[in-house]
């Protein structure tokens, strides 16, 4: 059975730029096991027959036609931005750089 250990949550916010507290990091990996147990769970079942991405319920996909129209204005598509420069969205700057 795998295992998430309090370290690997660590890499992986900081992988992501991410900050908790080691409560919120315990939490985590204490949620993430949880998880894999569920998953070692799941594999117990006999799936034998079942096709892959079968569901319990029908469904079907409700799309509309695909139908070319006209697109929103810059002007229009931008007048509700926080901040804009030369006619695009302006946003902080996230990663080092020019």
């Amino acid at each position: 059975m795998s295992h998430i250990s309090e370290e690997q949550v660590r890499h992986v916010a900081t992988l992501s730029r991410l900050e908790f507290s080691d409560a919120e990091i315990q939490e985590f990996s204490r949620e993430m096991n949880q998880i894999l147990d569920y998953f070692v769970k799941l594999n117990e079942l006999d799936t034998e027959g079942v096709p892959p991405g079968s569901h319990p319920l029908k469904t079907s996909n409700v799309l509309r036609e695909d139908i070319p129209r006209e697109s929103l204005s810059n002007e229009l598509a931008l007048s509700n931005a926080p901040d804009k420069e030369e006619g695009f969205f302006k946003v902080p700057q996230i990663l080092p750089g020019d």
